[in-house]
């Protein structure tokens, strides 16, 4: 009886948990996507922002080098004139001279021609032995006098000219020491404004540099929403199954042609121990520890003397005895058909995971799902498996291994560093190679529904849509976005959802438009090809303007940014489906 009244004790305390965290997540989608809406109109108001300080960083830049071209010929010039300057300076005292020498020989002719007409008529009178040698004394010497007179008169008109000259050279010298001094304050002006404009550069240039690295933070931001917006969902298998929806299967109808849907090979996070996997090993005939190596590397599983209770949000309790058998991660029914091996795999990975998991550890899929109505009465196969393996962990590096695990990782585990140890990862076949996925592929020998599924519904809330499929127009809409992306990554803010109300958010007739002719109507076939490292490398796409290739991750990136609804593509390992 006592036993009894703790379980249902134990009922009625789990019954609040669940009304509490359940609806939590819910809220939780509701705020991201109100984050995403805020984040892309502040996004939107950003670049118009950017747009206006771009335009007035041109505008200065045209100014600035229009000063400085000013600037440099004004130098040339002030320098040209000072040259003038110099010469008409060097001219002036050199003419100056010439005057002075000029001026004397004037002076001293004069002063030979004055005494020469004084005296000459008596000289000529009392030196002349006839009257006819008189005469032409007389003659000669008034022939004299009249040259010496009229080389005076030159020189007189010389002396004359040169002073003009000089009147005119200073005139000139002062009109170009006036220019000089009006360049010289015209520089001194476009200096100051030079130094003022390349301080507003500087100024415009870090608001740019700002608000591309908000832009650069919002896109980030709204990147990191649409991850965990899609990504909020259960990557473990849980107690129970998840179910086979039929409209996400390649055989459901969507009741048109042609129909397009993006199929995933497992789902996030893809790293670490695959539980379907671990199920179809199992099956496969290996043991616990193999299936655990098989994931892991090189590890081995030792037995190690551990805690006897551990910490949890909802309390401390015994560790082996009520913590792990609570562990809800994996359904106990897979014992009965041939994943005993799998069980104890699990029961490993999760004591390992539990020693390397913050304390008070989360009894969420946040961390490891615990259910203290488990924990009260575990299944036996589960009792089993913790009893038979406990105080065992994965040992790596002499350390106990972050064993991370999740439900199905479509045939491709990606590794993971954790303490300076790298998983091994690789292709989970039967081959341990590419060469026979998918049909060897042990999560396929497993069943997992998630193996090869089209992902539409979010975790909580009801779908938008019905099924996963796109019509002709729809398809081709995602595939326009994803050449104008691989044309221009800067127009991935116009490229969300167009049933959302994301107000920068382009229509499929502007992401046309800004195609122009390489816009496509129709796909006619499509094909990808997958890499040998576990992702889509390439999807190609036979359309009404020829063939097109887009690279697999950013098919997928502009495929989970544009289809309708919850439609995305869960894993970088996908195909697209045509029907």
């Amino acid at each position: 009886m006592k036993s009894a009244w703790a379980f249902l004790a134990a009922i009625l305390l789990l019954i609040p948990l669940l009304f509490i965290i359940r609806p939590a997540l819910a809220d939780e989608y509701s705020d991201l996507q109100a984050q995403l809406d805020q984040k892309i109109k502040e996004l939107s108001a950003k670049q118009g922002e950017l747009a206006g300080v771009q335009s007035e960083h041109q505008k200065v830049s045209v100014d600035v080098a229009a000063t400085r071209n000013l600037i440099d010929r004004t130098a040339a010039e002030i320098e040209k004139k000072k040259e003038e300057i110099a010469r008409l300076d060097s001219q002036r005292q050199t003419k100056e001279l010439e005057l002075s020498q000029k001026e004397a020989t004037v002076s001293a002719m004069i002063k030979e021609i004055y005494k020469s007409s004084a005296g000459s008529s008596l000289e000529l009178i009392l030196s002349s032995q006839s009257l006819g040698s008189f005469a032409q004394s007389l003659v000669y010497y008034k022939a004299v006098a009249a040259l010496a007179e009229q080389k005076a008169n030159d020189l007189g008109a010389q002396v004359t000219q040169i002073k003009v000259n000089l009147i005119s050279d200073r005139d000139k010298k002062d009109a170009l020491d006036a220019q000089v001094l009006s360049l010289a304050q015209k520089k001194k002006i476009l200096d100051s404004q030079l130094s003022a404009l390349s301080g507003h550069i500087q100024t415009v240039s870090s608001q740019i540099s700002t608000i591309q690295t908000e832009i650069a933070n919002i896109t980030a931001r709204q990147q990191q929403i649409l991850a965990e917006k899609t990504g909020n969902f259960l990557t473990s298998v849980g107690d129970v199954p998840p179910a086979d929806d039929p409209a996400s299967r390649l055989d459901y109808n969507p009741g048109f042609s042609p129909a397009f849907a993006g199929f995933s090979f497992g789902a996030p996070h893809r790293k670490g121990m695959s539980q379907y996997g671990a199920y179809g090993r199992a099956k496969s005939g290996q043991n616990y520890q193999d299936i655990l190596k098989g994931y892991y590397g090189s590890v081995s599983i030792e037995h190690r003397d551990l805690p006897g209770s551990i910490q949890t949000t909802v309390g401390t309790i015994s560790f082996e005895d009520n913590y792990l058998m609570g562990i809800a991660e994996m359904p106990s029914s897979w014992a009965d058909s041939g994943g005993y091996e799998a069980l104890k795999a699990q029961a490993v990975a999760a004591r390992s995971y539990a020693m390397n998991a913050g304390k008070p550890i989360c009894v969420t899929e946040s961390c490891q799902v615990y259910s203290s109505s488990k924990a009260a009465n575990p299944p036996d196969a589960w009792r089993r498996a913790v009893n038979e393996t406990r105080g065992q962990v994965v040992v790596a590096n002499g350390q106990i291994l972050s064993t991370w695990y999740a439900s199905t990782s479509g045939g491709f585990n990606l590794s993971y560093t954790v303490g300076g140890y790298t998983t091994s990862g690789g292709w989970d076949t039967k081959c341990g190679s590419q060469s026979c996925w998918t049909g060897d592929a042990y999560e396929k020998i497993s069943g997992s529904p998630w193996f090869y599924k089209a992902w539409y519904r979010p975790r909580y809330g009801s779908a938008s849509r019905s099924n996963p499929w796109l019509n002709r127009d729809e398809f081709a809409d995602i595939v326009n976005s994803a050449l104008l992306y691989q044309k221009d990554n800067g127009t991935v803010t116009h490229l969300s959802q167009t049933d959302k109300s994301n107000p920068d958010t382009w229509s499929a007739d502007q992401v046309r438009g800004a195609l122009s002719g390489d816009a496509i109507s129709n796909v006619t076939s499509v094909s990808v090809t997958y890499s040998t490292g576990g992702f889509t490398s390439n999807v190609h796409l036979e359309t009404d303007k020829g063939g097109k290739d887009i690279d697999g991750p950013t098919f997928r990136q502009i495929f989970n940014l544009r289809a309708p609804g919850e439609i995305w593509l869960a894993s970088s390992l996908f195909n697209i489906e045509k029907k």
